[in-house]
């Protein structure tokens, strides 16, 4: 990989996509250190911090939540925006009839989910400043001031630095390299990670032997997690499939073999993202409206992160997740029409719908495979991690972080590849 990025500077139009994915991801993470006026940042950095599931959404953000930074809320709202208009698309049909209608309809959804994305970051604005409304500071200009004034400028600047962090991914992905939210995440627990082995050493230099002794342990963990993720992540079923030979005038076409690659793991962290979103979003929406209710008491004790029917359910709506994400990205029926108009067949198979069903019976097996896969990701190493006991490290080397590092870090790798590929820079790879 260090290989590849070190082509990649040699080819000026890849430098300059670099270059500027670097300088927008500088300014995102500016956007996380300044502070929200208005807010009284001890208080609301304690308030946070008390909370697991704000906690788990601040180290996703790179710690902007509980800095009480701009851009605290991130892309949270345009994640549960996605879930939102995903699910939508499945239950309405004149929205399933426009998701099928090519690059046109996916933009009208894309608009969609912009307009949901604000409303939910209004909501969660509004949410944050009635439930830390102790936390406002009302003497901002210097004088008693209201605090509904004072509520409503951390509102509108807390909407507009998450539709701006949500443009700052759009123009990533534009202009630089790889998927540009998926980027801002990376970045964000990259920087957790990094402020909490930071911690971690100073302890050590401060003649703490227990920290030295977490630290290796948790880091030969972390080596073999790691291992793991990459191997099942780059882990694919080749089907193959034959092209009949074509004459036409008097030239022949076609005749060559080649296959279609079915990872293990297609749907990425997204089923995990939806499946943890789906469940701590309620109690955050209780926790900020109804926090003395017998319901969000109940909530958090059976459902809250940690618990027994937390991991169960987690790990159930990974799976469903799963098979919903890869019925979305996946369509047998178009990739069997398209072998079959090209001339081609896959051996032992006939054309047209048996190819469809045998692709669909393909990749459900696989898929259950990848589901597997993810729920063991997302509970085990977080088990494992709270038995090893490494205080901040364990926070921010969750396991959903983990996967995301690993499939965002492979991810850019393979485009870099593949530009520098389309380019014929000759050697590069070798």
């Amino acid at each position: 990989m260090f290989k590849t990025i070190v082509n990649a500077f040699k080819v000026k139009e890849i430098r300059n996509k670099i270059l500027i994915t670097l300088a927008l991801l500088l300014i995102y993470r500016i956007g996380c250190w300044l502070p929200v006026p208005g807010l009284i940042l001890s208080k609301f950095s304690t308030a946070v911090n008390g909370q697991d599931f704000l906690s788990l959404i601040s180290s996703i953000s790179g710690g902007a939540l509980s800095q009480g930074a701009i851009l605290a809320l991130g892309i949270s709202p345009y994640i549960s925006a996605s879930i939102i208009i995903q699910l939508l698309t499945i239950a309405i049909p004149s929205l399933e009839r426009l998701s099928k209608q090519g690059e046109e309809g996916r933009k009208r959804i894309g608009f969609y989910t912009k307009i949901c994305a604000l409303v939910l970051a209004v909501a969660q604005a509004v949410a944050i400043v009635i439930s830390y409304k102790d936390c406002l500071n009302t003497h901002m200009f210097g004088y008693e001031s209201s605090i509904w004034i004072i509520g409503t400028i951390v509102s509108v600047i807390l909407i507009a630095g998450s539709m701006f962090t949500y443009w700052l991914g759009e123009k990533i992905t534009e202009l630089g390299i790889g998927n540009g939210l998926s980027l801002l995440i990376f970045v964000g627990i990259l920087s957790s990670a990094g402020t909490a082995i930071y911690s971690t050493i100073t302890g050590i230099f401060q003649g703490s032997t227990s920290n030295i002794i977490d630290l290796i342990v948790f880091a030969i963990a972390l080596l073999l997690i790691f291992g793991f993720i990459v191997y099942m992540d780059l882990a694919e079923r080749k089907i193959p499939v034959q092209y009949a030979k074509q004459i036409k005038g008097r030239k022949m076409y076609g005749g060559q073999s080649t296959f279609i690659p079915i990872r293990i793991n297609s749907t990425g962290v997204m089923p995990i993202i939806f499946a943890m979103s789906l469940l701590t979003f309620p109690q955050l929406l209780m926790s900020i409206f109804w926090p003395q209710s017998s319901a969000y008491a109940w909530y958090s004790q059976w459902l809250g992160a940690g618990s027994w029917v937390y991991i169960v359910a987690v790990g159930l709506l990974i799976l469903f997740f799963a098979y919903f994400w890869q019925q979305v990205t996946f369509n047998p029926d178009d990739v069997a029409r398209n072998i079959q108009q090209n001339g081609g067949f896959i051996p032992t198979v006939r054309a047209g719908k048996p190819t469809a069903d045998y692709l669909r019976r393909i990749s459900n097996r696989i898929t259950l495979f990848g589901a597997v896969f993810l729920a063991i990701i997302a509970i085990v190493p977080s088990l494992i991690f709270k038995g090893i006991g490494s205080g901040g490290l364990v926070s921010a080397f969750s396991a959903t972080g983990l996967l995301i590092v690993v499939s965002v870090a492979i991810e850019i790798n393979k485009q870099l590849e593949a530009q520098m590929l389309m380019r014929n820079y000759k050697g590069f790879l070798k």
